[in-house]
């Protein structure tokens, strides 16, 4: 057999086409070769509180169908502590190859740094917003002693009784502290923080009658509304929860009111642009399937989809109104 003339023309165009494709691939950052072969290995997912919470079920229940997809473990790690301080600073400090995301809420994010002297992170910089994932169903709930059945019906009574009417917390600066601290504000009341170690012993109190007013969580609440011994007077999103589409929003009678607490999936700042993009497909994808949605539903949390955009717009915008209020409040920070 000849062998062929690598002399030829032919040869020649085609050792040349070779050599700068070997180029250009070399030319490539990092970075993006590495992402023809995401995930290399299990994608760690953490979750910065205990199990058993809100955010690690949402991390479970995404972590099969985000399997199937790419192929690899997503395997979700709790590191709590510090008000979600512990585990968000480790995701901080990790490469930016989405081999470790994090899945937070809006309090380590948005409220923390404004409450916290010794931040180990910055919520907003040292992050890639990746995906919104859901909004917990947030209610206003009222022990049944108070003689209002709607939103303006309470502000009327509170306005009519100032430095009588006391609201529950799950502690100072918790998220049920500042939606009821927001709420006295933009309506002008006089009410009393009453505030526990925890969201159970506040929800027992209220209960109880001890305090009259409460704003938490639908999975805290709801049980007692159905079984009578809460009322429940609105939800704080800014839109009609696709949960409770009958209930009306805390901001259709106080305009402007909102308490839209999210969970997100994030990265380590500095991630390739079209890895995120993948991955919020991916998520996405994930969170519209219907046994998705179910689980979802089952534990007071409404999905949605968003942009990798979208979500640090929010990110930045809830940044700036939370500080703006605990500094308003005059809440002193905390060692974190």
């Amino acid at each position: 057999m000849t062998p062929p003339d690598l002399s030829r023309p032919l040869f020649h165009r085609r050792a040349a086409l070779s050599l700068l494709a070997a180029q250009a691939l070399m030319a490539l950052p990092r970075a993006a070769r590495a992402q023809e072969g995401y995930p290399s290995r299990p994608v760690s997912v953490i979750v910065p509180w205990a199990p058993g919470g809100s955010t690690d079920i949402l991390g479970r229940i995404l972590a099969e169908p985000l399997r199937a997809a790419f192929g690899q473990p997503f395997v979700v790690e709790n590191r709590s502590g510090a008000s979600g301080n512990i585990g968000s600073a480790y995701v901080a400090r990790s490469a930016p190859d989405g081999q470790t995301l994090l899945f937070a809420t809006m309090s380590t994010h948005a409220m923390n740094d404004a409450l916290f002297r010794n931040m180990p992170f910055n919520g907003v910089e040292d992050f890639t917003p990746i995906a919104l994932l859901a909004y917990v169903l947030n209610t206003m709930v009222v022990h049944p002693s108070v003689p209002a059945r709607t939103v303006p019906e309470f502000i009327a009574y509170a306005k009519a009784n100032p430095g009588k009417v006391a609201y529950a917390s799950a502690g100072p600066g918790s998220t049920n502290h500042l939606c009821a601290a927001m709420f006295a504000q933009m309506a002008g009341l006089d009410m009393v923080h009453v505030p526990y170690r925890g969201g159970a012993p506040a929800t027992l109190d209220t209960v109880a009658g001890q305090t009259q007013l409460f704003f938490s969580a639908g999975t805290q609440t709801l049980d007692h509304v159905r079984a009578g011994r809460l009322r429940l007077l609105g939800v704080t999103e800014g839109r009609r929860s696709a949960l409770l589409p009958e209930v009306p929003t805390v901001n259709e009678s106080l305009p402007g009111f909102e308490m839209a607490v999210w969970y997100g999936a994030l990265g380590p700042k500095g991630m390739p642009p079209a890895l995120v993009s993948r991955l919020n497909a991916e998520i996405n994808r994930a969170l519209m399937l219907p046994e998705v949605k179910d689980k979802m539903a089952a534990i007071g949390v409404e999905v949605v989809n968003e942009t990798p955009a979208a979500f640090a717009t929010q990110l930045r915008a809830d940044a700036v109104k939370w500080r703006k209020l605990i500094q308003d409040l005059g809440i002193d920070k905390s060692d974190a």
